[in-house]
């Protein structure tokens, strides 16, 4: 009776295989990139590894070390280099892994001026697009990209041995690329070397604008004008700035090929050394069939590598652009969003409700936008001024919905929030601070819901079914159904300053969940009722098909959407 029994059984089973239906694949994206949340450091304010590389009498009258810039409230900027090198970027790789994150990325590395700058507009603590003073600490005024900056390598310790340190301690390497311009390059009282010049890596001299504006380039008659575009300055008074010139820097000329030999040439050593993505600075300033070039012969070398741009705009339609595969065919920063972090984390104080439309979850202009990169705030503009409860909300927020999060060093502990670029957003952060970072109420809080993010493959690639977003409270699910991985997570986030009581009913899965901040389970049929603290958040997981036929039909819905983008848009 017994083996009749099994023998039924058995065949049940068989029988029951052989007319399942596969299960259908719920995932955002499949980008391995998306795995890995970035900490973004200005390298040369981060930390001072090694003093020997300062170069701290260079530059003669125009010296390029520790420059401040004050400010009326004593808190002065800096225009200067302070010391940070890879040396404090290494011996800090434990402490940025150690927080949560996979991946670190690091301003441009090339060749800058050994001078401070003489021309443009005086730099206050207030001003933007303003360069007079400055020097090129930050990275983005290259003169010769196959060389690197002589501030940043020590005797032991070139680009090379940089990205297989990190690569040691756990954590990729992005760097940041510049494809639209070198160096200020006109308005100096006097002609300074090096600025506006363009050095190939055997260090012959290029391309040189003189101290001339662009309309007085003669690339007909001069070959060292033929690297620049000889388009005249716009400025804010006669247009954007997107039609022209920014600043007073060296513009390539995106129709000579010599230029994309040049760059493609240097970037492709640099990768070779260990790069794991690459940060595309001003993204928005060459037109899209330049970077669908430039990518592509990359890509040649590094297949699918990750890339994202960045282009500072806060409408999504001109960003996403970008992304499609007939253009660049790479992630962005996602600037709209970025906008509404701000408004409903920091002093504004706007309610959840801020983040539904910018998340574009469908319907959108982007190519997915579960692979944008996601923030509240970066070198190029004021730190998030917000409270300690703020940072943790938007932490919170940053590590557990859709897309990419990239946190700015220094923000795990609040430093020097609400500061503008000439006025500390740039500070030097160092070893002291490092140290001292785990005392600050924001540092824990990020690096428990960083190692969630790490540790939970739903938060990473899942796409987003959001319950609720209004006011104090947000409650949605990611949902990663791929490959071996069946797993949903449910997010609690309560940003007001009392506790509640969160009840979720809708699209809410009957099952065993994980407790995965709490520890523990908890038996759900119906109903999920869980307290989350002020400030706090509340993660459930659910490590189980989808079967909850509210929850199925709207990842249904979002899997077509993204069907039908991929044919819109040729992927």
């Amino acid at each position: 009776m017994r083996a009749a029994l099994a023998v039924a059984v058995s065949l049940a089973l068989f029988a029951g295989q052989a007319v399942a239906t596969p299960r259908p694949d719920y995932v955002g994206t499949t980008e391995p990139f998306a795995s890995d949340a970035v900490y973004f450091v200005v390298t040369d304010r981060f930390v001072n590894g090694d003093p020997s590389n300062d170069h701290r009498d260079q530059g003669g009258k125009h010296r390029t070390f520790d420059i401040p810039v004050p400010c009326p409230d004593k808190v002065d900027g800096n225009i200067g280099y302070l010391g940070g090198d890879f040396r404090g970027v290494l011996d800090n790789a434990q402490y940025i892994r150690s927080l949560g994150f996979g991946a670190v990325w690091i301003t441009p590395i090339v060749d800058n001026p050994d001078e401070a700058f003489t021309g443009s507009k005086p730099i206050s603590c207030t001003s933007t697009l303003t360069d007079r003073g400055k020097t090129g600490y930050h990275g983005y005024w290259g003169i010769n990209f196959y060389k690197l900056d002589e501030h940043l390598p020590s005797k032991d310790l070139d680009f090379a041995g940089l990205t297989k340190g990190l690569h040691g301690a756990g954590l990729k390497v992005v760097l940041d690329i510049v494809g639209n311009h070198g160096s200020p390059a006109w308005t100096m009282p006097t002609r300074q070397p090096q600025f506006g010049q363009i050095f190939d890596k055997d260090g012959t001299l290029i391309a040189d604008h003189q101290n001339l504006p662009p309309q007085k380039l003669d690339p007909k008659h001069n070959p060292l004008h033929a690297f620049y575009n000889n388009i005249g300055p716009v400025d804010s008074k006669d247009g954007s700035i997107f039609d022209g010139n920014l600043a007073e820097l060296s513009d390539f000329n995106q129709d000579n090929p010599a230029v994309m030999d040049y760059l493609v040439g240097a970037y492709l050593q640099w990768t070779a050394q260990g790069v794991d993505a690459l940060r595309i600075d001003t993204i928005g300033w060459l037109p899209h069939p330049w970077w669908h070039a430039f990518v592509k012969r990359i890509r040649a070398e590094h297949p699918g590598m990750f890339m994202f741009g960045e282009a500072f705009d806060y409408d999504a339609a001109r960003i996403a652009e970008h992304t499609w595969p007939a253009n660049a065919n790479v992630s962005v920063l996602d600037f709209p969003l970025r906008g509404a972090l701000e408004q409903t984390f920091g002093t504004a104080g706007k309610g959840f409700e801020m983040l539904a439309e910018p998340l574009h979850l469908s319907g959108g202009p982007y190519a997915n936008p579960y692979e944008l990169m996601s923030f509240y705030d970066n070198h190029d503009m004021p730190r998030l001024q917000a409270s300690d409860n703020g940072f943790i909300d938007a932490h919170n927020w940053l590590f557990t919905a859709r897309g990419i999060p990239v946190v700015y060093y220094g923000s795990e502990t609040g430093f020097m929030r609400g500061r503008a670029e000439h006025a500390g957003n740039r500070a030097y952060f160092g070893q002291t601070r490092v140290d001292a970072a785990p005392q600050s109420p924001i540092f824990a809080p990020l690096q428990r819901i960083a190692k969630l993010r790490e540790a939970t493959p739903a938060l990473q690639r899942g796409l987003q079914v959001n319950e609720r977003l209004q006011g104090d409270e947000a409650v949605f699910f990611r949902v990663l159904q791929h490959g071996d991985v069946a797993q949903t997570a449910l997010v609690l986030l309560n940003k007001g300053d009392a506790a509640r009581t969160f009840e979720v009913e809708r699209y809410l899965q009957a099952g065993t969940w994980r407790d995965a901040l709490g520890g523990g389970t908890v038996q759900v049929r119906r109903q999920l009722k869980a307290a989350v603290p002020a400030h706090g958040v509340k993660v459930y997981v659910l490590d189980a098909p989808v079967q909850q036929p509210a929850l199925q039909a709207e990842l249904d819905k979002a899997m077509a959407d993204q069907q039908a983008r991929d044919q819109r848009l040729g992927r």
